[in-house]
């Protein structure tokens, strides 16, 4: 298992804070650095993401940059083939293009376009974004999206992972893409639901079972309780949600915050080692905490995924497949 890191600087920060934290990541010696791609809401809103990893491309040498994740609704298959191949050739290859799909809150209530299908959705959206990322003619119109063109750039597409929590985006997921990626799951919800669907559907597709990616906050700290006082506040939208509350409620905990790798080095050291023991390919921790508390875990990740001899079970993902 991949231990990686998921830069998210805070809304005020400068653009080159973004860029700053990704050549950090690589030169502490992480694999791979993921980038969010922040709803436009009030205090959360963030530099654009792709931007940001096509400028760190020349900054943060050897090191793989991904997008955790980009949303489907708001920008045609087109655009953003466009943007994902050029991020592909600025980064030399290095780049992974997460997508999903975000909340009804960020699609209808601040972007305005309907919520009603959105795993149908994706799915007419890899139609045209799997092969327009491909090179190939695209000649597609259907219920919900019509595209017409071809983009012929001299540069490999880029994997494709999808964020996926429920059993139909899994599905998809295990069908089309090359990996998963997950954002308040804990160890019992990715070994009863998340790893068994995944492999079950791909097995019965015929292809490699996806690359399983989780993303949770980590907190190396002295003050558990303080911390996860502090995470339940700084995340209390994400704690309201109905996809990420049913994730705390199928794990049997109180809180998001107990969802999350916080403690001091040991206890945060066996949270990874459980994961890496259900076969996990990658965890991205999002670490937590003011700029000290940020430095402490960074730091301490690494060592701690040295010391335990944490390599992942792939060295990339799986190809996307054909939709045709």
């Amino acid at each position: 298992m991949n231990v990686t890191l998921t830069v998210v600087p805070p809304p005020d920060v400068g653009f080159d804070g973004l860029i700053d934290g990704i050549a950090d990541a690589a030169a502490s010696g992480f694999p791979r650095a993921w980038v969010p791609q922040l709803p436009p809401v009030i205090e959360m809103a963030g530099w654009d993401a792709l931007t940001g990893l096509a400028v760190a491309g020349s900054r943060a040498p050897g090191i793989e940059l991904g997008s955790a994740v980009a949303v489907a609704y708001g920008q045609h298959p087109f655009v953003l083939a466009r943007q994902a191949l050029t991020v592909a050739a600025a980064t030399r290859g290095r780049f992974i293009l997460g997508l999903g799909v975000s909340h009804k809150f960020v699609v209808t209530d601040a972007l305005g376009y309907s919520y009603g299908s959105p795993v149908a959705y994706l799915r007419e959206y890899l139609e045209v974004l799997a092969p327009a990322l491909a090179g190939e003619p695209v000649d597609h119109h259907g219920p919900r999206i019509t595209a017409v063109g071809q983009l012929n750039f001299p540069v490999e597409a880029p994997q494709i992972v999808l964020a996926a929590l429920g059993p139909k985006m899994l599905d998809l997921a295990a069908r089309l893409a090359g990996g998963v990626l997950t954002a308040w799951t804990g160890p019992k919800v990715v070994e009863n639901a998340i790893i068994p669907q995944l492999t079950a559907v791909a097995e019965e597709a015929g292809r490699p079972v996806p690359q399983v990616i989780v993303g949770l906050p980590v907190a190396i700290t002295d003050d558990a309780a303080a911390t996860r006082a502090e995470v339940n506040s700084t995340f209390s939208v994400a704690g309201e949600l109905p996809r990420y509350r049913a994730m705390v409620e199928k794990e049997g905990v109180a809180s998001i915050a107990d969802l999350c790798l916080i403690g001091d080095e040991a206890e945060v050291a066996r949270g990874l080692k459980r994961f890496a023991d259900l076969g996990v390919d990658e965890f991205s921790a999002v670490p937590v905490g003011d700029e000290a508390a940020r430095g402490r875990t960074v730091a301490a990740l690494r060592q701690i995924a040295l010391a335990s001899g944490l390599n992942p079970r792939r060295t990339s993902c799986p190809a996307v497949a054909s939709l045709q």
